[in-house]
């Protein structure tokens, strides 16, 4: 059962992007089912073909994938008021070569990304509303984060870490940030005593 607060949330975080009419928060309502993952459960594995997304409304999921070398590399970290899934797996129905798990105990809301899309067809709220997230998180942001981890030092990358995720630097284990700033934690232990 989905409470009034997680849709309050959830239709604030949509609002930001794109505000819908109420015709489209009812449709879209429609699809939204309640998740509870415990830490350390999983919302995707790799090798799983997505069919949904899911807002966080409360809690931390790791965006994964195992390397060449088979340790684990952290690509994103999602906390409360952000939408998760494997984008490019969901979008080419693949087999997805990102995990996605939960750090902590999360609340999520999710929906199947077929049914939304056939939503998109008959609300065009809905649809200027996917391309504003998607331009912004998929395009935007993902640029800007590839520059900064092929050509930023070790030191640098941990300062825009704690730049673009200040509520997590005391969530996180230190492995975790280790993982997504792709040090080890001994490396990780020298800068942040060097600071």
């Amino acid at each position: 059962m989905r409470s009034s607060y997680q849709m309050t949330l959830f239709w604030e975080f949509i609002d930001r992007y794109v505000p819908l009419s109420a015709g489209s928060k009812n449709a879209w309502s429609s699809l939204l089912r309640k998740e509870e993952l415990t830490k350390g459960s999983y919302f995707l594995r790799e090798g799983i073909i997505p069919k949904k997304v899911a807002f966080i409304n409360k809690g931390l999921l790791s965006y994964d994938y195992i390397n060449a070398e088979g340790r684990k590399v952290t690509k994103k970290f999602f906390s409360g008021n952000s939408l998760v899934t494997s984008t490019s797996a969901l979008l080419k129905q693949e087999p997805g070569l990102f995990s996605i798990q939960a750090l902590e105990d999360s609340i999520l809301l999710s929906y199947s990304f077929e049914d939304f899309r056939e939503l998109m067809k008959k609300h065009t709220d809905i649809a200027a509303f996917y391309i504003c997230y998607l331009e912004r998180h998929w395009v935007m942001e993902k640029e800007a984060a590839e520059i900064t981890l092929k050509s930023h030092t070790a030191k640098q990358r941990y300062l825009a870490f704690e730049k673009e995720y200040p509520e997590l630097r005391l969530r996180l284990k230190l492995h975790h940030i280790a993982s997504y700033l792709a040090i080890t934690p001994t490396q990780l232990s020298r800068i942040m005593a060097e600071l």
